[in-house]
């Protein structure tokens, strides 16, 4: 069973959904992909792992990064979680590049080149957002490009982790 919990953030609400002990799921409300991994039936209900979760929030929202994470449940291709598990690597106050995550995942699958545009794609389908820090990759030049919460929601988080003034 799937449950949610709503969060209110200096940007807006925030869905949160997750089985009784994982995250599966957060979202900014109406986003692109807005709860695209979150079961069809399922119930709002408070749980430690969204308590945990909204602590792991207030820690962030407040300038400062959290030193645990949620337990979380990836609900997505191999792919996806591949390029996901690069992006939680991304440190607090820090950027990679689509083509750095791109040359990461070529390595590991032991391939010559791996095209930036499907790190686009996974990065963008990402349905743990902050958490997996999404908003940490940037074009080649580190240019501010798509993030499904909006550019404004990322210029604003991007300004909080003190990578851009």
């Amino acid at each position: 069973m799937d449950y949610t919990f709503h969060y209110k953030s200096p940007l807006g609400d925030i869905t949160l959904a997750g089985t009784e002990t994982h995250l599966t799921g957060l979202w900014f409300d109406g986003q692109k992909y807005f709860a695209d991994t979150l079961a069809p039936e399922h119930q709002e209900k408070s749980l430690p792992i969204f308590k945990q979760t909204c602590h792991w929030l207030d820690i962030y929202f407040s300038g400062r990064a959290p030193d645990f994470t949620p337990p979380l449940l990836m609900r997505t291709t191999p792919f996806r979680q591949a390029v996901w598990e690069i992006m939680l690597q991304i440190p607090f106050g820090h950027t990679l590049t689509y083509g750095e995550i791109a040359t990461r995942i070529a390595k590991k699958q032991n391939r010559p080149h791996m095209s930036a545009q499907a790190i686009g794609g996974a990065v963008g389908h990402n349905s743990i957002s902050l958490i997996i820090p999404c908003h940490r990759v940037v074009g080649t030049s580190g240019d501010l490009t798509g993030y499904a919460g909006g550019m404004d929601k990322k210029t604003w988080l991007l300004r909080l982790e003190n990578v851009i003034s």
